[in-house]
């Protein structure tokens, strides 16, 4: 497994470099948007929750293999198509796991998070999956690199803190960036050969 400060450098490129290249604004406008669906209400999100959170894995996974064009911002919408039932299972599956694990203490709940965090990317990559089998895979994939990945997520703290300084918007393309970066470290951990280095 790469560094986090490769991930991290992959994640840019991926992205284009500056923070204003076409990549990140459209990595942003992504985000933007699954965010804004994602907090509309916890009954709608429980219901969509799976199906923008794939879309969301599926657009940044696509778009670190080149496999689209990053203004292909339609593909946030699909995981409507194909299994939707699974699709929605498993955004309904992962939210409930983590809640009730974090009902014995706040850590568990965190560390269930990390265990589950790839069961998105995992099913763009094998969408005959179920969402169990997505979220069982996904804690096998997760053992042992969980701390690695808490660790890539809080080296973004500093460029949080200073994007909310800028009224929160520059959080915006810190979540792109940040995004980028766990598709980057999916992407290492099931070993393709073909990440930028």
């Amino acid at each position: 497994m790469v560094s986090n400060a490769q991930i991290r450098k992959q994640a840019r490129q991926m992205l284009g470099g500056g923070i204003f290249q076409q990549q990140w604004l459209f990595a942003l406008i992504v985000s933007l948007i699954a965010g804004a669906i994602l907090g509309v209400s916890s009954i709608v999100v429980l219901i969509v929750c799976g199906i923008i959170m794939l879309g969301e894995a599926k657009y940044y996974l696509q778009c670190s293999r080149q496999e689209i064009a990053v203004d292909k911002i339609e593909v946030l919408f699909d995981g409507i198509k194909g299994e939707i039932g699974q699709n929605i299972l498993l955004g309904v599956l992962v939210s409930v796991y983590v809640f009730l694990w974090s009902l014995l203490l706040v850590i568990p709940g965190i560390i269930k998070s990390y265990a589950y965090s790839m069961a998105f990317y995992l099913k763009v990559d094998h969408p005959e999956y179920t969402a169990k089998q997505a979220i069982k895979e996904s804690e096998q994939l997760m053992y042992g690199h969980k701390m690695q990945l808490f660790l890539l997520d809080l080296s973004f703290i500093g460029w949080i803190i200073v994007g909310a300084f800028c009224f929160g918007v520059g959080t915006l393309w810190v979540t792109a960036y940040q995004k980028s970066a766990r598709v980057q470290f999916y992407r290492n951990l099931i070993g393709e050969s073909n990440v930028a280095n």
